[in-house]
């Protein structure tokens, strides 16, 4: 199975920069399963519906989210009726939506995508290891499902990297979001589980973490806020990564980063067409 995961959606420009490409990406590649983090599309905080379909009809088959998935308070509404939309597992009992799903993929594989959300410097939900592994002791690899993708949203690379290892053999995928700086530790861990700290945004480089410059740096320097942070609307560079998963086992055969258009060199997995 190949699969393809794209990091967070910043904004208009990097919304509408991964809605262009992905129709061509999933066509001339094959690509048997998409997902796309879409925690900051909606003006860098948040998705709307509207745009959630957008994304769904461009090819992604899920969208998974992170800390600002309420940002856009009628997402506490439609999110239940949504099922393709996924927020951070490891929010308390009794919080809208779903942390886990079941998808089909294109080449009829079921794939269970996992969306945690870490601890370390972020706000305190309850543990996403616990959480990871009551769904993965429910759905386990190769009897339930013939692919697992945990999207680890995190701003410690430490505690990603904890639970890249944690389920290590026990998934296909894990790869890090939120930190919107595409990373170059991609991998295959001892146990077969692919693995990224960082996919990188879907956003415009020249910028800092897909907002525009001049607000965050007049913070840093004068610690004190002078206006709103808003997206950045240069030229995106949509970043991902790409794993080939084998479908006896479950267990990845190859990880390579995606990168295309934008500021960034462009990087596209072996064999691949840009569309």
């Amino acid at each position: 199975m190949r699969l393809l995961f794209l990091g967070d959606l910043v904004g208009r420009s990097g919304r509408q920069a991964a809605v262009d490409v992905l129709p061509g990406l999933v066509e001339a590649n094959a690509i048997d399963f998409v997902i796309v983090n879409g925690e900051n599309s909606a003006a860098g905080f948040g998705i709307t519906e509207a745009i959630l379909q957008e994304v769904l009809d461009a090819g992604a088959d899920v969208v998974t989210t992170g800390n600002h998935i309420w940002d856009q308070r009628d997402t506490l509404v439609y999110i239940e009726r949504q099922d393709r939309l996924i927020r951070p597992v490891n929010f308390p009992s009794g919080t809208p939506g779903r942390g886990a799903n079941i998808f089909t993929a294109r080449n009829g594989a079921r794939v269970l995508v996992v969306n945690a959300m870490g601890r370390v410097f972020m706000d305190s939900l309850d543990d996403p290891f616990t959480a990871v592994e009551r769904v993965l002791d429910s759905t386990p690899l190769g009897e339930v499902v013939d692919a697992i993708v945990i999207d680890m949203h995190a701003e410690a690379t430490s505690e990603k990297q904890a639970m890249g290892h944690f389920v290590d053999g026990r998934a296909s995928l894990v790869v890090g979001t939120h930190t919107h700086v595409p990373t170059a530790d991609h991998q295959i861990l001892p146990g077969g589980t692919a693995y990224m700290s960082d996919a990188g945004m879907c956003g415009d480089y020249d910028s800092v973490l897909g907002m525009e410059k001049d607000e965050p740096i007049s913070r840093f320097l004068r610690k004190i806020p002078s206006g709103r942070f808003t997206p950045a609307m240069g030229d995106a560079t949509v970043c991902g990564v790409a794993v080939e998963i084998d479908d006896r086992t479950g267990l990845a055969e190859t990880v390579e980063p995606l990168r295309l258009g934008g500021r960034l060199a462009q990087v596209l997995p072996t064999g691949w067409k840009a569309c």
